[in-house]
């Protein structure tokens, strides 16, 4: 791909029984990680932190997120675009639950992947490939 335009955004990577929890916004046709851009002037931790309490009122420990993995793969829904998302792992305070712009929340394996963005499913192979995703 020979993207003129690259988008920065964070991920947190909640892994359940070999699943990956997922979300998508409202108006939206496929799956996220819970996540998004990064304001100006936040860290990653910050944004990942703001970004998962205001999607799924789970809040997140910045001292206790862990980086996982960079994965770039083409923005979906945006042209000549490539989204980097840098991906943590890391315990979650409270049970996800969808808010604000979240329409749907669901649990993926890397078999179950008709409906997610580009970016999941590069993120399912490589943690089936850790053996930490079905």
């Amino acid at each position: 791909m020979n993207a003129t335009h690259t988008l920065e955004s964070v991920g947190w990577l909640c892994i359940r029984n070999g699943r990956l929890l997922v979300v998508r916004s409202v108006g939206r046709d496929a799956f996220y990680l819970p996540g998004g851009k990064i304001e100006p002037g936040e860290s990653h931790k910050q944004a990942l932190v703001r970004e998962v309490r205001e999607e799924l009122t789970v809040e997140l420990a910045p001292g206790h997120l862990t980086p996982a993995m960079l994965v770039s793969a083409p923005a979906h829904g945006l042209d000549d675009t490539e989204l980097h998302m840098h991906c943590y792992t890391g315990p979650g305070h409270g049970e996800p639950s969808p808010a604000r712009e979240i329409q749907e929340m669901a649990w993926v394996d890397s078999h179950t992947t008709d409906r997610c963005a580009p970016a999941v499913v590069t993120v399912l192979h490589k943690l089936r490939a850790q053996g930490q995703c079905g």
